[in-house]
C-alpha cells in the first residue's frame, strides 16, 4: 500500500501542488527520493530520520521509496520535509488520523530534534489551499501570514509530534493563540517635502509621477537634492489596496524576505547599489528568485548614480518597464514575477558633475561627456516619462521658508485622489493603460489634440512616445479633477517629456 500526503511547492511566487507518495517495501534497507528533487530536497533524508527517531518513533528497516509528483517539475524547498516524514509514520501503521485526510496540505520544514521552522510562500500556498477548499497545516512560525487570507481553516504545529496530535485528536487547534497584526502603516520618514528647500518643479515632477506610476530621471550637480527628492517619495504614497498588499507580500514571502506579520502594507522603496548585477535585479539564479524589480513591485525602483550601472544591467529593464512583469527562462523551467513599479532615476550631467554649473567649472571633455550620457540607451530613455532639471540651490536662499507651503500630507492627498480616480475607473494606473483603454480613457480637447499632433511632428514621436505623453497628460488631468485632457495638461506632459539633455550639443562656449 502506499501513502499519499499533500503538499504544495512554489513556481516562481505561485504555489503548485505536489502528492508525496511513501511506499515500504521489502529488500535491504535504502531511503530513496524521486521526482526532480534538488540538493534541499535529497538532503532532506537526512533531518527526517533524526526527526523520526527523536520524536519517538522508528524508523522503518525497508526499502522506502518516496516519489514526489508530478514528477516533470523540479523541486527546489525543504518545506516538503514534514509531508514525507508524515507519510512514512502513516505507511508503518503508527497512527491513524481522524482527519479527512485527502483535504488537508502539510509543509513544513523539519529540525533534527523533531521541531519545524518556518517556510517561505506560505501566503501562496494559503491562497492555492482557499482555491481548492483545502485544510492547511503550517508551522507556527508562518501563523499570522497565513492567516491573513480569510476563508480557510489552519491548523499551525510546532513539531512533528505536536502535528501527529492534531491528526490524530489528541490536541485541539483552538489551543493555539498568536496576536497577529498587520505592519504598522506610520512610519518615521527620513525626508519630507517640506524638508527641501525651493524646487518646486522637481517637487511637482514627484507628484504627478507618484499619482500615476510613471518614471522619472533627476539630473543635476552634486548635491542638489536629487537623492533627497527620491527619499521624500515614501512620503508621499498612499497604503495601497488589499490586491496590491496580497501580490506585494506573495513576492518578499516566496523569496523569504518577509519580515512583518500580516500583510505588507507601505509600497516598496527598492534601493540598490549600482555594482548590482543584471540576476540581482531582474531575478533568476539557480532558484529563480525574484529580483529588485519585482521587490519594488507597487512600489519604487531608485536608481542613484544611474549611468554608472552597467549597461547589462539597466538594458533588462526595458521589458518590465513595459510590461510590468518579468519572465526568466532557464534549462529547468520559466517563470514570471510581477514588477509594475516605478523607476526613479539620478544622475549628474557629466563625471565632474558641474557641466552647466554656475557655481563650480566643469573639468570634463566633450567626448567624455557624451560618452558619460551615452550609457543610457534610447530605448531606456524612450520608456522614461519626465527627465527633470534639479539645479544647485544658492547658499543665501537655504535658509528662507519655502515659498509653495507644499507638504508631504498635502502631496499624499493629492496623490491618494488621483490613484483613487484610475483604479476606480482603469483598475490600474494610467502607466500601464493598453493601447485599448487609452483610446477609451484619454479624451482630448480638440486644441489639446493640435497641440499634441504638432509636437509629434515636429520632434519625430515615436508611437510609444505618443501614447506615454498622452498617458502624462491623463494623470496630470486627474490631479486637477478634469474628466478630459485640456492644452495645459499636454503642455506639462511635453515640458517634463521632451527634455533635450540626453541630446544637447556640448560645448563650452
Amino acid at each position: 500500500m502506499v501513502t499519499k500526503v499533500k503538499s504544495a511547492d512554489l513556481s516562481g511566487i505561485y504555489a503548485y501542488p505536489v502528492d508525496v507518495e511513501v511506499d515500504l517495501s521489502g529488500g535491504l534497507p535504502s531511503f530513496n527520493i524521486v521526482g526532480l528533487p534538488d540538493a534541499s530536497v535529497r538532503e532532506s533524508r537526512d533531518r527526517i530520520r533524526s526527526a523520526i527517531k527523536n520524536s519517538r518513533f522508528d524508523f522503518p528497516k525497508s526499502r522506502i521509496t518516496v516519489n514526489l509528483a508530478p514528477a516533470d517539475l523540479k523541486k527546489e524547498s525543504s518545506r516538503l520535509d514534514i509531508a514525507i516524514a508524515l507519510g512514512m509514520v502513516i505507511e508503518q501503521g503508527k497512527i491513524k488520523p481522524v482527519f479527512p485526510f485527502d483535504r488537508c496540505l502539510f509543509i513544513g520544514e523539519l529540525s533534527l530534534d523533531g521541531s519545524v521552522r518556518g517556510v517561505s510562500g506560505v501566503l501562496s500556498t494559503a491562497l492555492y489551499c482557499k482555491e481548492n477548499s483545502l485544510k492547511l497545516f503550517i508551522p507556527s512560525e508562518n501563523f499570522c501570514e497565513a492567516n491573513s487570507v480569510k476563508g480557510i481553516e489552519i491548523y499551525p504545529y510546532s513539531s512533528l509530534l505536536d502535528l501527529i496530535a492534531i491528526l490524530t485528536g489528541e490536541k485541539e487547534n483552538s489551543n493555539f493563540v498568536e496576536e497577529c497584526t498587520d505592519q504598522e502603516a506610520k512610519q518615521d520618514y527620513e525626508v519630507l517635502l517640506e524638508d527641501i528647500k525651493g524646487h518646486i518643479q522637481p517637487k511637482r515632477a514627484l507628484i504627478i509621477a507618484c499619482a500615476g506610476g510613471h518614471n522619472m530621471l533627476m539630473y543635476g550637480p552634486p548635491g542638489s537634492g536629487k537623492t533627497m527628492l527620491a527619499k521624500a517619495i515614501p512620503s508621499i504614497l498612499p497604503e495601497m489596496n488589499n490586491r496590491e498588499r496580497i501580490e506585494t507580500t506573495m513576492i518578499y514571502s516566496a523569496g523569504g524576505r518577509l519580515r512583518e506579520k500580516g500583510l505588507i502594507k507601505i509600497r516598496p522603496f527598492r534601493s540598490p547599489h549600482h555594482t548590482i548585477s543584471h540576476v540581482g535585479l531582474v531575478g533568476g539564479g539557480a532558484k529563480l528568485l525574484p529580483g529588485e524589480v519585482s521587490y519594488a513591485h507597487n512600489g519604487v525602483l531608485f536608481l542613484d548614480e544611474f549611468p554608472e550601472f552597467s549597461r547589462k544591467t539597466l538594458e533588462v529593464l526595458r521589458q518590465p518597464m513595459e510590461d510590468g512583469v518579468v519572465t526568466i527562462t532557464r534549462a529547468t523551467g520559466s517563470v514570471q514575477f510581477p514588477a509594475k513599479f516605478m523607476l526613479v532615476a539620478a544622475m549628474n550631467p557629466c563625471p565632474c558633475g558641474y557641466y552647466g554649473s554656475k557655481e563650480r567649472e566643469c573639468i570634463c571633455t566633450p567626448s567624455k561627456i557624451l560618452n558619460y550620457r551615452s550609457r543610457i540607451s534610447g530605448p531606456i530613455l524612450d520608456r522614461i516619462d519626465l527627465i527633470v532639471n534639479v539645479p544647485q540651490i544658492p547658499l543665501e536662499k537655504m535658509r528662507e521658508a519655502n515659498l509653495d507651503n507644499l507638504t508631504s500630507k498635502k502631496a499624499r492627498e493629492m496623490v491618494s485622489k488621483a490613484m483613487e480616480i484610475q483604479f476606480k475607473r482603469n483598475n490600474c494606473l494610467n502607466a500601464y493603460l493598453n493601447s485599448k483603454k487609452i483610446k477609451q480613457l484619454c479624451k482630448l480637447e480638440s486644441d489639446a489634440e493640435d497641440l499634441l499632433l504638432s509636437a509629434g511632428k515636429q520632434n519625430s514621436f515615436s508611437s510609444r512616445t505618443y501614447t506615454r505623453v498622452l498617458k502624462l497628460a491623463r494623470t496630470i488631468a486627474d490631479l486637477e479633477g478634469n474628466e478630459k485632457i485640456k492644452v495645459f495638461h499636454i503642455a506639462e506632459a511635453l515640458q517634463f517629456k521632451l527634455s533635450d539633455f540626453l541630446s544637447e550639443n556640448i560645448s563650452y562656449d
